[in-house]
């Protein structure tokens, strides 16, 4: 649960500077999520490290994500579901301790409480491509098979 608090709080961050592109110092902002969802404290700095790696990679992101949401720009989506799929694709491709599926399915249950009714669909429909790509590029750098 202290994760999903983390990624809640991550969530808010990246809503906000989305919003009013005016945050100067991060952590400041990150404590202040931090105590309002109750995080636990050893929970803080994975809060810290998804927002500024979603700020590090968002270029990136936002290309991959253009490139699976199927002529639905960025631009376009909400700003729950933008933010959320830029947390949640950096966490896939950069946190390999956690398994794909498991942040997919976090992304889902985060976008069906602050998106819209038809958030946690849109959502599971990229990072559905999103786990897959990335599963495949793993197994054919591993020299695996599918399945096995």
């Amino acid at each position: 649960m202290s994760r999903r608090l983390a990624r809640e709080t991550a969530l808010q961050v990246l809503f906000q500077l989305d919003m009013t592109k005016e945050i100067l110092e991060l952590k400041p902002v990150i404590c202040k999520w931090a105590e309002e969802f109750a995080v636990p404290e050893g929970s803080i700095p994975f809060a810290q490290e998804l927002v500024e790696g979603t700020l590090t990679h968002q270029e990136a992101i936002d290309e991959l994500l253009e490139k699976y949401s199927e002529g639905w720009p960025v631009s376009r989506m909400a700003n729950v579901d933008r933010n959320l799929l830029r947390l949640a694709c950096y966490e896939i491709l950069h946190r390999e301790d956690i398994p794909g599926r498991v942040t997919l399915n976090e992304a889902i249950e985060i976008a069906k409480r602050y998106g819209s009714d038809e958030s946690g669909k849109f959502i599971n429909g990229i990072l559905d491509k999103v786990v897959e790509s990335v599963n495949k590029r793993d197994e054919k750098e591993n020299g695996t098979l599918p399945g096995n």
